[in-house]
């Protein structure tokens, strides 16, 4: 069953203005299949995976584009990366808008070649996992989301209610299409699978890793971090690594789409603002089973609780950027009085504060840090606190509760 991609208009918008379309973003996240329903009948899919195709792309890409002519889809284009002069050479030669429609799982090795090959040829999209818009059948209405009056009376409109049991449900199996979508599929044996792909296919074309173990201990030790600040000492330490192997883990984790860095807002004014970032896992049902979490009721009543409504709620107003073709102007606000928001969106230099509370009745307390954003020195805008609540209703003048069914 194909869902609606919000992504959907952004890339053939991006398709029609360039010789080269890439589609990044973590593997089984839906990017083959976006770009194989977009596709028009005449053009030719061809995956990297395949062996014999993938020897044939390296040995010699002149032969491989003679054979395979575009228009060309072509899938995990950076396990051949010699592929890519030939690409700008035929894209040039051409000046046809949508010759090659490429996927990539790996946007370190991936990206350098691209920005040395097809500077100016290449419209770059990411797509994460499914949002609850798309997985509602609504991916085609979803749009970036900011917490005005007008915003949320709009969302209120079209809004479906999600019980707790519900939310958690979807938070324990995490957004990867197959088993977002697929309520018969063991979720162990597939997550299982995906950790064994992750660790034997893209971390060891990024890095050497002697010890795989290690490395999956790392991942399970970052999985209890979701929703924290980043210290890189402690996650090593727990680890039992070297804190340059976590620093190049981390990078790994980042590039292959696994986890997302919440960056601290910035004001050279403010001396007392805590300047690491908060490290978020982009699946959390990958990050509850690198935990342990067997059920959704055991996590819903569990100590992570908190922080994974709070990673699915980023990650979900995450993607109502990307995948609207939009930079998440995200940045969170902690000062070293301990004073902390999760979330800040930034708007034409007006910031607009979230907090995110797993509480059906929020309180004015809730939102006590807000003040404190007075000293950044931009334009204050509406907020809210994204919560369990059944209806939005004001806290004060400028802030209100935003149902988490809303989003």
């Amino acid at each position: 069953m194909y869902l609606t991609r919000t992504l959907e208009n952004y890339a053939k918008t991006a398709a029609e203005q360039f010789p080269v379309l890439l589609v990044t973003g973590a593997r089984q996240v839906g990017k083959t299949t976006l770009l194989r329903h977009l596709s028009e009948p005449r053009r030719i899919y061809v995956s990297l995976d395949d062996a014999l195709i993938l020897e044939l792309a390296k040995r010699d890409p002149a032969l491989f584009l003679q054979r395979f002519r575009p228009p060309l889809l072509i899938d995990e284009i950076q396990y051949a990366p010699e592929l890519l002069p030939y690409i700008k050479m035929e894209a040039d030669r051409t000046q046809t808008p949508g010759l090659f429609w490429l996927t990539g799982s790996q946007q370190f090795q991936l990206m350098k070649g691209v920005s040395e090959s097809l500077a100016g040829r290449v419209a770059v999209v990411q797509l994460l996992g499914l949002s609850r818009a798309e997985r509602i059948g609504r991916g085609s209405e979803s749009r970036p989301f900011i917490p005005t009056s007008s915003e949320i009376v709009e969302r209120e409109r079209s809004a479906s209610d999600l019980s707790l049991q519900e939310l958690y449900r979807i938070i324990w199996r995490g957004s990867y299409p197959a088993i977002a979508t697929n309520d018969e599929m063991d979720r162990d044996l597939f997550y299982s699978s995906y950790v064994q792909t992750y660790l034997q296919r893209d971390v060891r074309d990024l890095a050497r890793v002697g010890d795989e173990m290690a490395f999956l201990r790392f991942l399970r030790v970052a999985g209890a971090r979701t929703g924290q600040l980043l210290n890189i000492s402690e996650l090593a330490r727990d680890a039992d690594i070297a804190v340059n192997t976590a620093k190049s883990w981390l990078s790994i984790m980042q590039a292959s789409g696994i986890i997302y860095l919440l960056e601290p807002c910035h004001n050279n004014v403010s001396k007392r603002l805590i300047k690491a970032p908060k490290l978020y896992f982009l699946d959390t049902g990958l990050c509850a089973y690198l935990v342990g979490w067997s059920s959704p009721e055991t996590l819903e009543v569990g100590a992570m609780s908190g922080a994974m409504l709070e990673t699915w709620v980023i990650t979900e107003l995450l993607k109502s950027y990307v995948h609207n073709g939009k930079q998440p102007p995200f940045y969170y606000y902690r000062d070293r009085d301990n004073k902390e928001i999760d979330m800040l969106i930034v708007r034409d230099e007006t910031i607009y504060p979230i907090e995110v509370k797993k509480t059906a009745s929020p309180l004015i307390t809730d939102i006590r840090a807000f003040g404190n954003l007075q000293k950044l020195g931009h334009p204050i805008g509406q907020g809210g606190v994204i919560c369990l609540a059944k209806q939005s209703l004001p806290l004060t003048e400028m802030t209100m509760s935003i149902p988490v069914g809303l989003l």
